[in-house]
């Protein structure tokens, strides 16, 4: 039977995607839930597994094709399936397409056991390697019973899989030259970055208010319980934790900074979505930590980790690339004193963390060392007047320069 593989079915905010590299060539054998072939969104790389065990028949859009949903880029001849190896690790030539348009496999060598059309089915089905089935039948074959007594036996513990490495960007290698020049195409991911933000700028009123926080009363707490911390959570006390603590308490004070614009309205959102901008291989991304108002400051810190560490691998699901209510970037953990970050539409508004520096400070009437750290808020002045934005940052500074106010909620 000839079975269709199709794009799966993308978000409403996603009109195409670009196949990035096929794992499978035509002839080759392909099981069940391998992954055949990597789809590149404007927000995360997808695998596509099959749906059916067989033979690859047909690669209809090849490497670098621009696909939408539910397009069928493949075919799979479930029928041609002769056995669970790769025809490479087989020592076989790769299957040859009949007329009918079928995949036509060479018979397996002598050291494969002949199946029947039921036993290879059962065989393929739950991903068993025949020679491991002691056979009762004429002959030493391999019958139905023989399989299913053998899916009885308890199974040996397996080593747990290694997930293929995400695609990365292939190394820019500049020809040598007087001048020399290479023209590289923007990955998917580059260009809706490129065009969201060109389009932050073309239709939002961004204005960006700054402040400077004193980072020693939250990075001597940090210091007193970091061992105890990650002793009892099993993670790491960070300090992106309590800045998305401290955002949250501002925007339950003003809402407005918490809301967007939508058409001629304002939609001012109950709930608060943090959006943790996070480097990634392809580009940055921005994961979101739902209802990050009722998460702890232990489960934010394991969601940031897991973010980045998916991130790293191309893991993160599209939804959780969706949505948001505000944007937290830390540019400091690169080497920034000060920046405007951009808004993340259609937010309106995302606070810019910067470096931690020893600077003198002055602090009642003395002049003193402080770990001091500047603060950015870009808003959208359509909606937030600069009252609300300047007195939203100040709410976040006080939070972090008494964390108690957080816990008291004062």
């Amino acid at each position: 039977m000839l079975v269709e593989v199709k794009v799966p079915v993308l978000s409403e905010s996603i009109s195409e995607a670009t196949l990035l590299s096929w794992h499978k060539k035509v002839g080759e054998a392909v099981a069940r839930d391998e992954n055949l072939v990597d789809i590149e969104t404007d927000k995360v790389v997808l695998e596509l597994p099959a749906s059916q065990a067989g033979v690859l028949a047909k690669i209809i859009r090849e490497d670098g094709a621009a696909v939408t949903s539910d397009e069928v880029i493949a075919v799979i001849d479930t029928e041609a399936a002769v056995s669970l190896e790769p025809a490479a690790e087989r020592g076989e030539g790769r299957g040859t397409p009949t007329a009918s348009g079928a995949v036509h496999v060479s018979p397996p060598p002598a050291s494969q056991p002949l199946l029947s059309p039921a036993v290879r089915k059962l065989v393929t089905e739950h991903h068993l390697d025949p020679r491991a089935i002691a056979g009762s039948g004429p002959a030493g074959r391999i019958t139905k019973e023989d399989v299913l007594l053998h899916l009885e036996k308890p199974a040996a513990p397996a080593a747990p899989p290694i997930a293929p490495p995400a695609p990365r960007p292939a190394p820019v290698e500049i020809p040598s030259g007087a001048r020399p020049e290479q023209r590289v195409p923007m990955t998917r991911l580059r260009a809706r970055v490129a065009e969201r933000l060109v389009e932050a700028q073309q239709t939002a009123a961004i204005l960006t208010t700054f402040n400077e926080v004193n980072m020693q009363p939250v990075m001597e707490l940090r210091n007193r319980y970091k061992d105890k911390f990650e002793k009892e959570h099993g993670v790491k006390l960070g300090f992106m934790s309590f800045f998305v603590k401290a955002a949250i308490a501002a925007l339950k004070k003003y809402p407005i900074v918490n809301a967007s614009v939508d058409g001629g309205d304002i939609v001012y959102h109950g709930y608060f979505d943090i959006g943790i901008a996070v480097g990634s291989p392809r580009g940055l991304v921005v994961p979101i930590l739902r209802d990050a108002d009722r998460l702890s400051i232990a489960e934010i810190e394991k969601k940031i980790a897991d973010f980045g560490a998916r991130a790293k691998d191309g893991k993160l699901t599209i939804n959780e690339l969706t949505g948001g209510t505000f944007s937290i970037s830390n540019g400091g953990v690169f080497g920034s004193m000060m920046s405007t970050p951009i808004l993340n539409p259609p937010q309106s508004a995302i606070l810019g963390m910067h470096k931690t520096t020893e600077r003198p400070v002055a602090e009642n009437g003395q002049v003193v060392i402080r770990p001091m750290m500047y603060l950015a808020l870009s808003y959208d002045h359509r909606i937030i007047d600069g009252r609300e934005a300047v007195l939203s940052l100040v709410a976040m500074k006080e939070a972090l320069e008494d964390p108690a106010r957080m816990l008291l909620q004062v």
